[in-house]
């Protein structure tokens, strides 16, 4: 399972090009083949097997917003306690 792990790790690329507002989580190296919104701004990249291989949220720091916030209240606040 480690060695699996590592693998995995070793293919998962993350990118944020602040001028875009677009963050890309990368899952697994392809090529993209297709792409499926499944949410305003949130797109699915499909390799030519209909397989994950990376997922874009465009304006990320408007979409994230609301999921940072509170993860940094809860991790911040009982590290400065």
């Amino acid at each position: 399972m480690a060695k699996a792990m590592k693998k995995l790790n070793s293919q998962k690329i993350i990118s944020y090009d602040r001028k875009s507002d677009v963050l890309y989580l990368g899952v697994k190296k392809g090529i993209e083949e297709e792409f499926v919104e499944v949410s305003p701004g949130i797109n699915v990249e499909l390799n030519q097997n209909g397989q994950v291989i990376g997922i874009e949220i465009l304006n990320a720091s408007k979409i994230l917003k609301s999921v940072v916030k509170p993860l940094q209240k809860q991790i911040l606040e009982p590290a400065i306690k």
